[in-house]
């Protein structure tokens, strides 16, 4: 675990050097601060800006976080030095992948506070926010495993994410479109943070969440068996 810690700790130290990346970690947070203090609309359900903002959050940092991280290190020939001096490719992704959930999570947390949720709704909406985390760093490191530089980790990032993080907010307000994103885990994570005060999972959150983790990991396994990490 020494060659996975130092990965981790490199990571920390990347990121206050990126500005790119760290506004990944902090944006949508901010903005939800804003948009909750400052837009007061009769009728808005409670936490609406909150819930909304941290599901997009959901499908949005981490994917690019992880991306960026991965491609950047590929195109600086950084992964290759990695591998030279003993990090073995598990070892670079755990390490990676384990420093993009906790910071995010960090998020969550942030998230959480600010929608002023008190104890067992504060650990159900961490905990919400964290699967669907899990999912978007998985995607994250096979659109950078499969990127042979940033730019075209960029490319293949962008219309993913936009996907990801605007198609709960579109489906708030157009049935249509809620029913075809809610096979999407981001919907379903954005679903479940709406009613995190009595939540209660039901087997259509847990089956299509779980299949969206499972395809996740399946385009990973094809990314890097494809085209490997250095």
């Amino acid at each position: 675990m020494k060659n996975v810690n130092a990965v981790f700790q490199k990571q920390i130290k990347d990121t206050l050097k990126n500005k790119e990346i760290f506004i990944q970690f902090v944006l949508f947070p901010v903005m939800a601060a804003v948009m909750k203090n400052m837009v007061k609309v009769e009728g808005m359900p409670e936490n609406y800006f909150v819930n909304l903002f941290a599901a997009m959050y959901t499908g949005m940092a981490p994917l690019v976080a992880m991306a960026a991280v991965i491609a950047e290190e590929k195109e600086k020939n950084t992964l290759r030095v990695l591998m030279m001096s003993g990090v073995k490719p598990w070892e670079y992704l755990l390490g990676a992948g384990s420093y993009i959930w906790a910071a995010c999570m960090l998020g969550a947390f942030a998230f959480g506070l600010l929608g002023e949720y008190q104890k067992g709704a504060l650990g159900a909406f961490v905990l919400v926010m964290g699967t669907g985390i899990l999912v978007s760093v998985f995607l994250g490191a096979a659109i950078g495993t499969i990127s042979r530089g940033q730019m075209m980790a960029t490319s293949l990032t962008v219309p993913v994410m936009l996907v990801l993080s605007f198609l709960p907010m579109i489906a708030s307000f157009n049935e249509k479109v809620s029913a075809a994103a809610k096979f999407i885990y981001s919907q379903q994570i954005s679903l479940l943070l709406g009613k995190v005060g009595s939540l209660h999972l039901g087997f259509e959150n847990i089956f299509i969440i779980g299949a969206n983790m499972a395809a996740a990991l399946l385009v990973f396994g094809y990314a890097y068996k494809k085209c490997g990490l250095a």
